[in-house]
């Protein structure tokens, strides 16, 4: 800890000088400047917060244990032994939310994302419970106020998806959902089994970071444009034009389809954009080996064996087995209620970059 608070000293001097800046009449009439200087204060309030009362209790814990040391009033002793005793709790509590604090940020935290479901084993029941997990995100954003549009899918003929990519916006979005990347397994008796016998499929779930203002000039010529009609909901409007759009990059092979704008140009828009932002994660990954190595290395290969969490149906149980926690909320989870999960995966990965800080730091 001892080092954690040198570094906090030097946080805090950061803190006030960003405050006195803040509060100049230059840097204040400076948009650009005072918005960059707001956010880094942000950042970093919580923290100083947190840690300028971790002092506080410090020096309480020192001036009863001077009366505990010197005072000859047995009363006075017992009662600073008694606040020393919930002082020390505080401390420890606020060690721990302080370290979690000063743990390095994902750059990607603060990313919108395109999540990609995809049904893998299980034919049309895996495309059926590729469209629940789908319903299960939908909802789990609307209570977060994300917003989601689908710009690509593929449906089929019993009312599943054979694959489905949205995007999904808002704040912190990949922080959130960037570990439900994996093969997700159903245990279940499908719709389409007559004797009424439990049967195991699997979706997987792709969660990449979105890249916006990507410094990425595509060439025209290397962009194949299609247009085609819409399907699914909307109305007859979709179904009277030509609205939708697909974008092939031909040097890679990466294609972006989109038909949730209400018009061609939108869909042209926003496709590019996408288009970017995959070109820009495939260049990034070096080559097309590299590309599929990460792509498998997140979401497996489908196979029953291969999975991260279990949705159980007849026993209402979920079970995400990175981490060994199993609920009995599978109604109120593929509601859309994720709060518990994501948050259990949340402090078991910063749990292990504490372990990791700890060892390097011993």
């Amino acid at each position: 800890m001892d080092k954690i608070i040198s570094q906090l000293e030097s946080l805090v001097e950061r803190y006030e000088e960003i405050q006195e800046m803040m509060s100049d009449s230059e840097v204040i009439q400076d948009t650009k400047r005072y918005t960059a200087l707001s956010k880094e204060e942000a950042e970093m309030r919580e923290v100083v917060k947190k840690f300028r009362r971790f002092k506080a209790v410090q020096q309480e814990i020192n001036d009863n244990e001077d009366i505990i040391e010197h005072e000859k009033d047995d009363d006075l002793i017992a009662l600073a032994k008694d606040e020393n005793n919930e002082l020390l709790q505080e401390k420890q509590n606020l060690e721990e939310a302080i370290k979690r604090l000063m743990l390095p940020k994902d750059p990607n935290d603060d990313k919108d994302i395109i999540l990609e479901i995809r049904g893998a084993a299980g034919g049309d029941e895996a495309s059926l419970f590729a469209a629940d997990l789908l319903r299960m995100y939908e909802k789990y954003a609307e209570k977060q106020n994300w917003q989601v549009s689908i710009i690509d899918r593929e449906d089929t003929e019993v009312g599943g998806f054979k694959r489905v990519a949205v995007m999904i916006t808002g704040q912190k979005v990949y922080s959130k959902l960037k570990y439900e990347n994996g093969a997700h397994r159903v245990q279940r008796v499908p719709v389409t089994e007559s004797q009424g016998r439990v049967h195991t499929s699997t979706a997987t779930v792709a969660v990449m970071p979105e890249y916006r203002q990507v410094d990425l000039e595509l060439d025209p010529k290397d962009i194949r444009v299609d247009v085609y009609r819409s399907s699914g909901a909307g109305g007859q409007h979709i179904n009277k034009t030509s609205s939708a759009v697909r974008m092939t990059h031909l040097p890679t092979g990466i294609v972006v389809s989109m038909q949730d704008q209400r018009s061609q140009q939108q869909n042209r828009t926003k496709a590019l954009e996408i288009l970017k932002s995959r070109v820009y994660d495939f260049y990034e990954s070096q080559n097309q080996a590299k590309y599929d190595a990460k792509r498998k290395s997140a979401v497996g290969t489908g196979d029953r064996s291969e999975r991260i969490r279990t949705y159980n149906y007849p026993q209402n149980r979920v079970t995400d087995h990175r981490i060994g926690l199993t609920l009995n909320k599978l109604d109120r989870i593929m509601n859309g209620n994720l709060d518990e999960i994501i948050d259990a995966l949340i402090l078991y990965y910063q749990t292990q970059q504490l372990e990791e800080l700890s060892d390097k730091n011993a």
